[in-house]
């Protein structure tokens, strides 16, 4: 059973920090700076090393926030991810190895779509929370309101190309569950150390989720 509604819980959150991390010494002081921002939430992404010992040093020290691994690829990974203390996986695309996997052991997994086969695939599945992925290189906004009409009961998170520019956008559409997005948690801002200027980004990008969800 999930401890947490990771869906209500993305979706109340509005906005997934994508992270790429290149040393696990700065998971502590990266979490700190997204908890006191007010967005306890990080997608870890398995482009690194340092991704399975940061979701699980994150994950022991701070159970408040929602860890998830992110850029899994295939089972191992899904499995090295889990393992650590990822609640939820996310792929760039759609791996029926890493969905099964997930699917197998009630872990959330939001595959990567961006045509109406790739989501075709995921509902045979039995999957209605999609990655949108890469957004903007794929039509942005414009792609996904067309994409939405034949699947009335997808919810996507666009990922990729997304920015405090255009979050609020991207959050007004209702079927928009969250964003994920990197703006907030650059990897040059955690390689040299500038953890206020993450807080502050990420309070920015709170800031922008509270007004598109009061609207």
């Amino acid at each position: 059973m999930h401890l947490v509604n990771v869906p209500a819980r993305l979706r109340q959150l509005g906005i997934i920090p994508v992270v790429s991390i290149e040393q696990v010494e700065s998971a502590i002081p990266l979490a700190e700076a997204l908890l006191t921002g007010g967005l306890p939430c990080a997608e870890i992404t398995f482009r690194t090393a340092a991704a399975e010992p940061a979701i699980r040093a994150i994950s022991k020290t701070f159970p408040e926030i929602l860890v998830g691994a992110g850029t899994v690829l295939n089972e191992e990974q899904a499995e090295r991810a889990v393992h650590a203390g990822a609640k939820f996986i996310v792929s760039p695309g759609f791996s029926p190895a890493v969905v099964n996997y997930c699917l197998g052991r009630n872990i959330h997994v939001f595959p990567g779509v961006c045509t109406p086969t790739d989501i075709i695939l995921a509902l045979e599945a039995g999957l209605h929370i999609l990655k949108f992925f890469p957004a903007e290189a794929f039509g942005g906004l414009k792609t996904l309101k067309a994409l939405s009409p034949p699947f009335p009961n997808v919810e996507f998170i666009p990922t990729g190309g997304i920015s405090a520019a255009n979050l609020q956008e991207y959050l007004r559409f209702k079927k928009v569950l969250a964003c994920g997005g990197s703006w907030m948690v650059k990897s040059e801002l955690i390689t040299e150390g500038k953890f206020d200027e993450i807080k502050s980004l990420t309070e920015e990008a709170v800031a922008i989720r509270k007004k598109a969800q009061a609207e």
